[in-house]
């Protein structure tokens, strides 16, 4: 009797979910930067006090639309190797959040927010990496 290996599935990894989890928070920050941009710079810790700086919180939302968009499409294709990449180059964002919060003195609470989304995105990276190379072992 002849058994054959259990097909691929994406929808199977830690990674998968953990990608899916930034994409989906990535589109709800998106949106609350359109229906709340003045609570949504408070919630970074950067809060502003001038309509003229609602615009830049608007722009820091289209650019999380961006990431949660390609997030997508990158789990789509199942590609996880380049999702692995881009949860270590994302890195740059909730380091230099919480740089710029504690310069603004934001609290601790919210200076370690942005420090445990480093630490999520790189739990992220290490599963993504972990489905990529099951994914490369698939006939």
């Amino acid at each position: 009797m002849v058994t054959q290996a259990n097909p691929f599935r994406s929808t199977r990894t830690a990674g998968f979910w953990l990608a899916a989890a930034i994409a989906a928070l990535q589109g709800l920050n998106a949106v609350r930067t359109v229906l709340d941009p003045q609570g949504f710079a408070t919630y970074m810790g950067l809060p502003v006090d001038q309509l003229s700086a609602l615009g830049w919180v608007q722009v820091y939302g289209l650019r999380a639309g961006f990431i949660a968009v390609l997030t997508a499409v990158l789990l789509a294709r199942s590609d996880f190797a380049a999702l692995r990449w881009m949860a270590l180059a994302a890195l740059l964002m909730p380091l230099g959040d919480a740089y710029l919060a504690f310069s603004a003195g934001a609290g601790a609470p919210i200076v370690g927010r942005h420090l445990a989304i480093a630490v999520f995105l790189l739990v992220a990276a290490l599963f993504l990496g972990r489905a990529a190379k099951a994914r490369e072992m698939q006939p």
